[in-house]
C-alpha cells in the first residue's frame, strides 16, 4: 500500500515541479522564478543604497541587545526573532541542499549561492521591516504578521484593496501547502535518510523514526511562538557552533586543497560547460537552493520577524538582513568547501547519493567519526526548522481559517511529518523546492509596491542613528 501512495505521490510532485521551474527557452533556458529572485535582489540592493552592507554593524549591536528596550510591544526579543527564523531557514537546505546543487551544477554553484545570499540580505530586510510596519495585535496578547498583513493592508494603503486581499490569501494558501510539504515532509524524510545511514534499524523501520520526531515536535509546538522562540534560542547557536567547527576541522587539515578548490569555484561559475544542460548548472542550481536555504524573496521569515519586541520596524528589518548571512554565504559554503576539497560530489563511489548522504560520505572521506557529529547536527537541524516552520505554517492557516481550526493544522502537520519517515526522498526534494519557491511570486510582489515606504522609514531611521537621537539603551 506505501509503495503504491508514494508512486502515485511521485508523479504529482514531479509535475507542480516542472510547472514551477518553467523555463523561458525550453529546457535549455532560464527558470523564470531564478530571475524573479535575481531581479528582486538586485532591484532591493540598489534601492536600499546597499543596506546589506552599510546596517550590517548595526544589526550586529541590536542583536547583542544595545537597543532593545523592554517596553517595546512584541512577543520575543531581536535575538529570539533571529533565532527563531534561523532555525527555520539553517536546515537541511544548507546540508543536502548545497550536495545536491554541487553534484548537479558543479562548483560554480557555491559561487552563485554566495552571490544571492548577498543580494538576499537586501530582499530579506524589505520583507521583514514590512512585516514589523503591518503587523496586528490580537486580543489575547499575540502578534500576527507576515506577508498576508503587508499585502493586505499594505495595498489597501495604496488603492489596491482587492490585490491585495488575493495575493495575501494566495500567500497563506501557497505557505500552508508549503510548510506541510517543506519543514515537514522534506525535513523528516532527509534527517531520516541521515539517521538511517547510520543506524541500520532506522532504515528498516522508519516509521519508528516518525513516531519518535512527531513526538518531540508536538511537545514543542503546542505553546506557540514564545516556546519555540525559547528553543531555537537553545538549538540554533549550539548546532551551527557544533557544524562550523566540524567543518572547519576538515577545511584546515586540507589547508593545501583550499586554493585548488577556490579556483574551481570560480571557474566552473562561469565556463559555458558548467552551465549547459538547460541551465540545470551553476547559476541556476546556485540561486534554486539559495532561495530554498534562506529563503529570501519567500516572505516566511518574515513571520517570525513580526514578533519582535521593537517600536521600529526597520531595525527588525536590519536585524534580519543576518539570516542569508550566516546561513548561506557562512554555512552553506562551508558544505560547499567540505563536498568540493573532498572531492564526494564527482566520486564514483558515491554516484548513488544524495542530498545529505552524500554531505555524510564527504565528512567520512576525511575522518571516520565525523558522520556520527554530523548525524546530530542534522538531527538538530531538521527538528529546528521543523518547529519554527510551524509557526509559519499556523499563521497562515489563522489568516485563511481563522482560531478555531489551529487544531486540524497541528494534527495535520504532524501526520505530514510521519509521511516524510516514510516515502523516497527524491520527490520530495522535488515537492519541497516547487511549492516553497512559489511563494516568491506574491512575497516579492508586495515588497516591489511597498519598498518606497521602506525607503522612506530607512532614511528617516539612519538619520536619527547618525544625529544621535537613537541612542542604545545599554
Amino acid at each position: 500500500m506505501l509503495d503504491f501512495v508514494s508512486a502515485n505521490f511521485s508523479d504529482l510532485l514531479q509535475n507542480i515541479d516542472a510547472i514551477i521551474f518553467y523555463s523561458i527557452g525550453g529546457d535549455q533556458g532560464i527558470p523564470i522564478i531564478v530571475l524573479w529572485l535575481i531581479g528582486g535582489g538586485l532591484f532591493f540592493t540598489i534601492r536600499m543604497q546597499f543596506i546589506n552592507i552599510r546596517g550590517f554593524k548595526h544589526s550586529v549591536d541590536v542583536i547583542l541587545g544595545k537597543y532593545d528596550d523592554p517596553n517595546d510591544e512584541g512577543e520575543v526579543s531581536h535575538f529570539q526573532a533571529l533565532a527563531t527564523a534561523l532555525s527555520g531557514t539553517v536546515g537541511l537546505g544548507n546540508i543536502a541542499g548545497v550536495a545536491i546543487a554541487i553534484s548537479l551544477g558543479g562548483p560554480g554553484a557555491a559561487f552563485w549561492m554566495t552571490i544571492a545570499g548577498f543580494l538576499g540580505m537586501s530582499t530579506k530586510f524589505i520583507e521583514c521591516t514590512l512585516a514589523q510596519k503591518y503587523r496586528i495585535f490580537n486580543q489575547n496578547g499575540t502578534v500576527s504578521g507576515g506577508p498576508m498583513y503587508y499585502l493586505s493592508i499594505g495595498f489597501t494603503e495604496i488603492g489596491q484593496k482587492k490585490l491585495g486581499q488575493t495575493l495575501a490569501g494566495m500567500f497563506a494558501f501557497f505557505n500552508v501547502l508549503a510548510v506541510l510539504g517543506t519543514a515537514s515532509i522534506f525535513q523528516s524524510n532527509q534527517s531520516q535518510v541521515a539517521v538511517a545511514h547510520m543506524i541500520p534499524f532506522i532504515a528498516e523501520k522508519t516509521w519508528v523514526y516518525g513516531l519518535v520526531l512527531v513526538l518531540i515536535v508536538g511537545l514543542v509546538i503546542i505553546k506557540g511562538i514564545q516556546r519555540i522562540a525559547v528553543v531555537a534560542a537553545a538549538i540554533v547557536p549550539a548546532m551551527c557552533g557544533i557544524y562550523f567547527l566540524a567543518s572547519l576541522w576538515i577545511i584546515l587539515s586540507n589547508f593545501m586543497a583550499i586554493p585548488n578548490a577556490l579556483g574551481s569555484i570560480i571557474y566552473s561559475a562561469f565556463v559555458p560547460q558548467a552551465m549547459a544542460g538547460g541551465f540545470a548548472g551553476a547559476l541556476v542550481q546556485g540561486f534554486r537552493r539559495a532561495a530554498f536555504s534562506n529563503e529570501a524573496g519567500l516572505g516566511v521569515a518574515a513571520i517570525a520577524h513580526a514578533a519582535a519586541k521593537t517600536n521600529e520596524p526597520i531595525r527588525e528589518g536590519i536585524v534580519a538582513l543576518l539570516e542569508p548571512f550566516i546561513d548561506t554565504i557562512i554555512i552553506c559554503n562551508m558544505t560547499a568547501l567540505v563536498v568540493i576539497i573532498t572531492g564526494a560530489y564527482n566520486n564514483p563511489e558515491f554516484a548513488n547519493f544524495s542530498g545529505s548522504a552524500l554531505t555524510l560520505a564527504a565528512f567520512n572521506s576525511a575522518i571516520a567519526w565525523f558522520p556520527s557529529l554530523l548525524t546530530l547536527c542534522i538531527f538538530l537541524f531538521a527538528l529546528s526548522t521543523i518547529i519554527s516552520s510551524s509557526y509559519y505554517g499556523q499563521v497562515s492557516w489563522q489568516y485563511l481559517f481563522g482560531d478555531g481550526g489551529v487544531i486540524i493544522y497541528k494534527i495535520l502537520f504532524l501526520i505530514s511529518i510521519f509521511i516524510g519517515t516514510v516515502i523516497k526522498p527524491e520527490p520530495v526534494i522535488q515537492f519541497a523546492d516547487a511549492l516553497k519557491i512559489a511563494l516568491a511570486f506574491p512575497s516579492l510582489l508586495g515588497a516591489y509596491f511597498l519598498c518606497g515606504k521602506v525607503a522612506t522609514d530607512l532614511e528617516n531611521y539612519m538619520k536619527r542613528l547618525q544625529t544621535g537621537e537613537i541612542i542604545a539603551a545599554n
